[in-house]
Order: C-alpha cells, then structure tokens, then sequence
C-alpha cells in the first residue's frame, strides 16, 4: 500500500511513543484523503522513508494572459515577504505573449518527520517547476512553511493553494492592474512554445478524460435521428457547428448506433440535395436522385427508378413511368406550376424547383398551363355550354335544343316559345350584331 510507504520512515523511528504512533495515524489519514481528493499529484511508486512526491498542476479559472521577459531582475535581492518585489527588465528584452488556461506542473518533494502534523511541520525537500518557468522558488518554499499551523495537517492546503495559481500573487508575479501573469525566463521565444504546447495537451487529456459520458448523449441523439448534435462539447466546436467525424463516433458508440449514424447522416445530405425526390410507394420513401447527364429537350430527366423497391415513376406527377412523350395529366402537374408561379421572380423558391424539376420542363409546363388557361377563358367569353351534356352551339351529340344566350333547355316541339316569354332573351331571336365586319366579296373588273 502507498500509505505504508509513506510512513516507513516513521515506522522504523526508535521512538515509538503515544505521540508517535498518534502522529503516525494522522498523516495515514491525511494522505488517504489527499490520495482520494487528487489521485493524479502523488506518485506513490516514489515514495519512500518517509518522502512524499507531489506533481501540482496549475489550472486557472479561464484563460490568462503570460508576458515572458527575458533577463529580468527582481528588484529586491532578498525573498523577504514584506518586500514589494518586482519585475524589471534589462534594455531591449526579448518578450513573448501567450494565453493558457493552465501552467505547467510543480514537482514538490516533501519530507514527513515522525512527530508531524502536531509539533513538526513538514520539510520542503525541493520545488521544481517543469520546463523551469517559475522564477522566485526559495521564496515560495518559504510561503508554503509558513502555512503550517502546530497540530493541523497542512498536506491539502499546499496542493489547493498550488494548483490554483494562488502563490503567483504572493510571488509578485501578476499585475494587479490587468492580472496578466509575469514570467521571467532566460529564453522567451522557447518558453512560450511550451507553455502553449502544455496547455494544448492538458486540454486534450481533460477533454478525453469528460468524453466518455457522450456515449449516452450521442446515442440518444442517433436514436432519435437528430445527428445535427452528434459533435464536440467544446464551446469553440460547438460555435463553429462542428460535427463528429466517423472515427470519433466509432470510438464512443457501438456498431450498431455507428451504422444507423451513418444512415441518418446519408439520408440528411440526401435531403439537402432539391433535385432528391422521395419514392411514392408508400412503404418505401426512398430518397431518389435525379439521373445526371439527362436532356431536359428529351423527357427522360423526368424519370426515376427508385434504389430500393425499383418502382419507376416520373417526378412530375408521382405516377408510373409514362414516357417521355406522354404528357402528364394537367391536374398533377398543376400544382407544381401553381407553387411556381406563386414565387417571386428570381427568388430562391423557384431555383429549387427548377433544380428539382429542370428549369427546361417548369417553362414548359408553365407554358402548357397558361395556354390551357387562355383556352378556357375564351370558351367560357364565347361559347355557351349544352344544357343537356355540355356541347356549346347546336348539340350534335345528343340533339338537345337550347337558347345559345342563356343556355336554358328548350321544347323541341315549340323551341321559339321562349323567345316570346318574359325574360332576358325576350325578343331577342334576331337582334344579333356582328362585332367584326362582314366579308365583303371583291370583283375585279
């Protein structure tokens, strides 16, 4: 057990009084619950005689800003605590700005004597920092020893107050006007290198280690088909709309939510496309795509055979293949023009329906439709219907006598009876008058 090697050294102490095995207790329980709280800073295959080793990582609320000087001085010689050191730079330094949201790891070696916590306190065998950016550590050792208070483990204190950037206040390294963080380093166009490498990979080892819970997240998204939120948590991804790449999701979900993922993803892209149509057959709705390289002149771009059940059809009217001769009945292909023409001219509505239909066959079928229009209007301004099947003029289909004005039905025993009645048509069986001119024959002399 690690605790058993922390406490080697005080085991074999020749002392082994009340007070010993009393402190001995004690630190047990305070490095089990500092193991517990933060497994990852102690390095239990390290510790022996009593030496404890602790790798702190520094890790900020948000992301800070570091200025790296180089060849600066503390203006104070002495690590007094009362001093107001700070940082001055030499003429012209190099300097380097970067933006991290954590700092490389304090490595801090620590020495627990046999009476500790309650009449000794610990021994700061030594503080490094990785990479070397931290300047000022003799006098950080001596921050920390003074923290200990007779009788009270001090062990979970060090570690909080290291690995929230605290003691960077303390050491004179922040601003207090703007809280932009101060390093002194021999080197700053290295430095800075590493300081943004660190945090990059800190960043990612923390994402890997909170991405196991999208197992649950993305697979109720797949099972509910919005694969839309299938993506990177990160607030930057999340801004950007990135979605999950197959590798990711194979790495979270199962095969089977991978492959309806896959699906779903397919089918989406589909749909996007204006000129995908969806298979009529009820149990089917396939997505279909339009033919490439099809003439819209020859009929044959209407066409379209459905993947899955093979059904053909034309993507006018939704009916079996026809031909591309054949037209399709009015009433079908009415509602596409219609939806056409209730669009602006140029607007995007009608782009989509021209891409999905051809703009060749729209034109024509609006075409077909505005002549079939004009058609009826002239029938209906001068022509009048049968009363008994629906022929205009004389019926030649099924003899029935009717008044050409009004349409009403006559007796064909006395079909001039009406025209002598009270009524609009009252006598009115020869007051026709030509709008256009009479054909006047020409002689030649």
């Amino acid at each position: 057990m690690p605790t058993d090697s922390v406490l080697q050294g005080t085991l074999e102490h020749p002392e082994d009084s009340d007070v010993v095995k009393e402190c001995r207790a004690l630190q047990r329980e305070e490095f089990e619950v500092l193991e517990s709280i933060y497994p990852d800073c102690v390095s239990s295959n390290e510790i022996t005689e009593g030496t404890l080793k602790l790798e702190v990582p520094i890790e900020f609320e948000g992301e800070r800003k570091v200025f790296i000087t180089q060849d600066a001085v503390l203006v104070s010689p002495t690590n007094d605590l009362s001093s107001n050191a700070s940082l001055t730079s030499s003429s012209n330094p190099l300097t380097e700005t970067v933006a991290v949201s954590t700092l490389p790891s304090l490595l801090v070696t620590i020495n627990l004597p046999a009476r500790y916590p309650l009449s000794e306190p610990p021994k700061l065998a030594s503080i490094r920092a990785t990479h070397l950016w931290l300047p000022r550590i003799g006098l950080l050792n001596q921050l920390l020893t003074e923290m200990w208070q007779e009788g009270d483990g001090v062990l979970y204190n060090w570690v909080e107050y290291l690995r929230t950037g605290e003691f960077l206040e303390a050491l004179n390294l922040v601003r207090p006007s703007d809280g932009v963080i101060e390093i002194v380093h021999s080197n700053p166009p290295i430095l800075a290198p590493l300081l943004t490498s660190h945090d990059a990979s800190s960043k990612s080892s923390q994402f890997a280690q909170s991405s196991y819970p999208c197992s649950d997240f993305w697979g109720m998204c797949v099972e509910e088909g919005d694969v839309g939120r299938v993506g990177c948590p990160d607030p930057e991804c999340v801004k950007q709309k990135r979605e999950a790449e197959e590798e990711e999701v194979a790495r979270v979900l199962t095969d089977a939510e991978v492959a309806r993922w896959r699906w779903l993803r397919e089918k989406r892209n589909l749909e996007k496309d204006p000129t995908i149509i969806h298979c009529p057959v009820d149990i089917c709705q396939t997505p279909v795509p339009k033919p490439p390289g099809e003439d819209p002149e020859s009929g044959w771009d209407r066409f379209r055979q459905c993947p899955r059940c093979s059904f053909s059809f034309c993507s006018f009217c939704r009916r079996t293949w026809h031909g591309p001769v054949t037209q399709c009945v009015m009433t079908h292909s009415e509602k596409i023009v219609l939806e056409y023409l209730a669009e602006d001219e140029g607007s995007e509505e009608r782009e989509t329906l021209e891409k999905r239909y051809g703009k060749k066959n729209i034109q024509n079928l609006v075409a077909r439709y505005q002549e079939e229009l004009a058609n009826k209007e002239w029938l209906a301004e001068s022509t009048t219907e049968c009363p008994g099947c629906g022929c205009h003029m004389t019926c030649w289909k099924c003899g029935k006598h009717f008044c050409y004005r009004c349409g009403t039905g006559l007796n064909p025993s006395s079909p001039y009876a009406h025209f002598s009645q009270p009524g609009r048509c009252f006598q009115k069986l020869f007051d026709f008058q030509a709008e256009e001119e009479e054909w006047i024959p020409m002689f030649e002399d």
